[in-house]
């Protein structure tokens, strides 16, 4: 599988080397995907507890299926910034070669995606 890292090019200086960025994930978002994982963790914990308690099957598979839920809204979060930064800076900065990588890499994603 073959990756591609978001950045920005900074400067070259004369007979210098290159300088690279890596973006990061805007603030916000980082903020929220942090806040719904540790929810998550707390979610699943009770899960745990249940199991461990011998709750009824179909109540734990139904608190299983919320975190799953939630877990796809955090990917789905997640991709969206991809989109928004390091997807749409290859397409319009890249080259045909780091397209490819990039469309590659999303559709490894969405190959996994059920």
């Amino acid at each position: 599988m073959i990756f591609l890292i978001c950045f920005d090019i900074v400067f070259i200086p004369p007979g210098g080397r290159v300088v690279f960025i890596l973006k990061k994930m805007k603030e916000e978002t980082k903020k929220d995907s942090l806040k719904r994982l540790n929810y998550l963790i707390g979610h699943l914990q009770g899960v745990k507890k249940m199991l461990e308690e011998d709750r009824y099957c179909i109540e734990v598979i139904q608190q299983n299926q919320g975190v799953i839920a939630a877990l796809r809204k955090v990917n789905e979060q997640i991709l969206s910034e991809h989109f928004e930064t390091c997807v749409s800076d290859a397409i319009r900065k890249g080259s045909k070669e780091e397209r490819e990588k990039i469309l590659e890499e999303l559709m490894e994603v969405f190959k996994r995606i059920k």
